[in-house]
């Protein structure tokens, strides 16, 4: 065969990558003794240990000693007893501890390159030319963020000692995007690798000593589960760090409720692959290739569910075959491989069994006559037309090669059909019309779109999810916060709210048969079992009635929210700071009124009210300010992009006030959350609910539009859980007792929504996570757009 025939036929020959390196290293180490504790290795106490294998070949590679309870204790001790050193020392003497980390990684970045292939199963490509430099450069990038804390993040200290648990898809890549901020905030960290590929983390540990870490501040626990679920409840851990299932993020949310524990959760996706009729196909195709079949699908942001346009799908789903049977399926240490084998037998078979579920529901599955190698976990890709949005290859994460694609009409189309997901993590847009692209993304529910491209990442570029996809970001700036918290006292712990005794019959005031209903849709309703209850004032004494809100006013109050969002979300931020300064000239114009109704309803004196009225309008004046002001970056990294850090709203936010500074606190968090486009659902003060009351008479003329801000009153405990229950509010900020605050993070697990409390205790509204800024940025999503350029 001469070179054009073989060039044609595109028939490579064998190109393997040395493994003798990789394979000494395997032979010479002891992993019985592979815990890396306090700077020193040791065996698991319990003595047991768990086999790691070679996926392509299905032959064990080594046995790891398996953390038990007593090696977590010992690892969350280690790092505790260096927290305070690590955490003192300067940004520069962390930097310097980074970057040698980095350094060291690229002397023997082919070592982990070829560790990182035999454990997990991905070409050597990947790990070589994408997984192992990526990793170099967090540790790098993150020295500068060490050096630059104190100017960067005034008022911030590390958040302590990090549990953090990684799977086992990116191995390396994740560790460096979790060790890295975490060394570069003043934290240490006790990092849990997954038991199926624990060797990279093995051989980090190793550089950790040659580059000088001190001991204890990066402590090394491989194990399975109970290992994770050791990590997850020890009561000396400050912040969970989890990348993996949804359903497992779910149980560390539940888990850590009440905890005070900081928590970030990458989980699962069900990325959309959107091409529009004026792609570049060709390209679109290659695209595919990467979004889908890179890591043999198993990536959570996976372009799993491809969305084409009608008028051009016929010819690119033959594009797609024709360049399927092209996929080279082989050992991952042949640089030539396009997909290796999955990771273990129990993902292969859980692929091969969603496959046939999903024909089963009528998807019409498409795998090219490719050979499979006879040894090892391989399955082939598979192309699923005919695809129902209900069908399981369309929802569930399959985690695999395997590609679910449906069609089109119009973009409104293209859209529902994008965000038609629990999840919420990824999204890629394919079009040579710059205009639509950019229209698209951002109103894709996924934290980081890519516009005709897919799979860029970068330190400097945050990555994270919406919806069931998870909270919290990993990278930039906004990763730089996760390890960090506010340097502000703990305010006193609250009491569960409760009604006042009340003197029936006493008093100046006549009883007034008027009772204030709720605010719901712009609208004053009765509540609807149309039960109401008393409030008191100051003395005791029956001030007035207001209705009792239940579940099915929070359902309803929900609803006018989810209504309202799309149209003021897309308000201009100009037009939101619009009518939030009315809201705080009318609220002024009632001052002396509302004054009054606080020294009734509280006590305070007319100075400490009026101050209070006085305070409340500035607050509503300084988000109004903000709400043009408060914007996103454009992040410049190492390739031809730019990446566009958008800030955009939560959605609908449900809100639960304190008893304390009734006025104050409720537009304290109120205000932030409309100025960056929320809708919200309230439950104010029940102890002083005529207040709020009050405050919807100043809504109703003040230009804020029907269902953006919705006050349900009655018992706080009651209706936060329902509102925590509730899988269409996004968002949840609560100031109330320990235990309705535990029950809040609780409960929010059936859409993972983002919930903020403050642990049962007061808070500062004008210092530390309760300060409005602070409160602006809970009030966002940032959604990274990636935008390449050039030819």
């Amino acid at each position: 065969m001469n070179i054009l025939q073989r060039y044609e036929a595109m028939d490579y020959g064998a190109a393997p990558e040395a493994r003798n390196e990789a394979d000494a290293w395997l032979a010479g180490r002891d992993f019985s003794r592979a815990l890396f504790i306090g700077g020193a290795w040791r065996a698991a106490a319990g003595g047991k240990t768990f086999a790691t294998e070679d996926p392509a070949t299905g032959k064990q590679l080594a046995k790891i000693s398996d953390a038990g309870d007593a090696d977590i204790d010992a690892a969350v001790a280690a790092a505790r007893k260096a927290l305070p050193k690590w955490q003192a020392s300067s940004g520069y003497a962390r930097a310097r501890v980074l970057y040698a980390i980095g350094r060291a990684m690229q002397r023997h970045q082919r070592l982990f390159a070829v560790l990182e292939s035999l454990d997990n199963g991905k070409p050597i490509r990947e790990s070589r030319d994408i997984d192992v430099p990526l990793a170099i450069r967090h540790f790098i990038h993150h020295a500068g963020w060490a050096q630059a804390l104190d100017k960067e993040f005034p008022g911030h200290k590390a958040a302590g000692v990090v549990g953090q648990i990684i799977p086992w898809n990116f191995p390396l890549l994740m560790l460096a995007w979790k060790i890295a901020p975490a060394l570069a905030a003043g934290c240490t960290v006790v990092l849990k690798p997954a038991e199926f590929t624990p060797l990279t983390a093995i051989l980090f540990a190793e550089i950790c000593e040659k580059a000088g870490v001190p001991k204890g501040v990066v402590n090394i626990v491989p194990g399975g589960p109970d290992a994770g679920a050791a990590i997850v409840n020890h009561a000396d851990v400050d912040k969970i760090a989890f990348t993996g299932s949804s359903e497992v993020g779910k149980i560390i949310r539940k888990a850590t409720a009440g905890s005070g524990k900081k928590i970030s959760l990458e989980l699962g996706g069900k990325s959309a692959f959107v091409v529009f009729e004026d792609a570049d196909l060709d390209s679109a195709v290659e695209g595919l290739v990467d979004g889908i079949w890179f890591n043999q699908g198993q990536v959570c942001c996976a372009g799993s569910r491809l969305l084409a346009q009608e008028g051009i799908a016929d010819p690119l789903f033959a594009k797609i075959k024709t360049r399927m049977g092209q996929l080279r399926l082989g050992s991952p240490l042949d640089k030539n491989t396009d997909i290796g084998p999955l990771v273990a037998a129990v993902q292969r078979d859980r692929v091969g069994g969603l496959v046939e579920e999903g024909t089963r529901q009528g998807a019409v599955c498409w795998q090219p006559d490719t050979a499979l190698p006879s040894s090892g976990y391989f399955y082939p890709p598979t192309l699923a037309t005919s695809v129902s949005p209900a069908n399981i290859l369309a929802q569930e994460e399959v985690f695999g090669p395997v590609l679910a694609a449906m069609t089109f009409r119009n973009t409104e189309e293209a859209v529902e059909l994008a965000n038609n997901t629990r999840y919420g993590l990824a999204a890629s847009v394919w079009s040579e019309n710059i205009n639509l692209a950019l229209h698209v993304a951002p109103q894709l529910k996924a934290g980081v779109v890519w516009i005709n491209g897919t799979n860029m990442f970068d330190a400097a570029c945050g990555f994270g999810g919406y919806r069931e996809s998870g909270f919290g970001r990993e990278g930039g700036r906004e990763g730089m916060l996760e390890y960090l918290t506010l340097k502000t006292p703990a305010g006193a712990m609250l009491k569960p709210s409760t009604q006042a005794e009340i003197r029936i019959g006493e008093g100046d005031a006549p009883l007034i048969d008027r009772t204030p209903k709720l605010f719901i849709g712009g609208k004053q309703v009765r509540p609807d079992g149309n039960y109401s209850f008393a409030v008191a004032d100051r003395k005791g004494r029956l001030a007035g009635e207001v209705g009792l809100g239940s579940r099915k006013d929070i359902r309803d109050a929900v609803s006018a929210a989810r209504a309202a969002s799309k149209g003021w979300g897309e308000a201009t931020a100009y037009n939101r700071s619009q009518v939030l300064y009315f809201f705080a000239e009318n609220l002024s114009a009632r001052a002396d009124e509302f004054a009054a109704r606080l020294t009734q309803l509280t006590g305070a004196s007319a100075k400490a009210a009026r101050a209070e009225v006085d305070a409340s309008v500035e607050r509503l004046f300084e988000h109004a300010g903000m709400a043009d002001k408060f914007e996103g970056r454009v992040h410049q990294p190492p390739a031809r992009a730019v990446t566009l850090a958008l800030h955009e709203p939560v959605g609908v936010v449900g809100i639960v006030a304190p008893d304390d500074a009734p006025l104050f606190s409720l537009v304290s968090l109120v205000a932030p959350a409309l100025a960056m486009g929320n809708t919200v659902v309230a439950v104010p003060s029940a102890r002083h609910a005529l207040l709020a009351t009050d405050l919807y008479q100043v809504i109703e003329y003040s230009d804020v539009p029907a269902g953006a801000i919705n006050i349900v009153t009655g018992r706080a405990a009651e209706l936060c859980a329902v509102l925590a229950k509730h899988d269409d509010v996004d968002g949840l900020w609560v100031i109330a007792d320990a235990e309705t605050c535990k029950q809040a993070e609780a409960e929010s697990i059936g859409n993972l929504k983002r919930v903020f409390t403050g642990n049962g205790r007061a808070v500062d509204w004008n210092a530390g996570p309760w300060a409005p800024e602070a409160l602006l940025r809970k009030a966002v999503e940032v959604k990274n757009v990636w935008v390449p350029y050039g030819d």
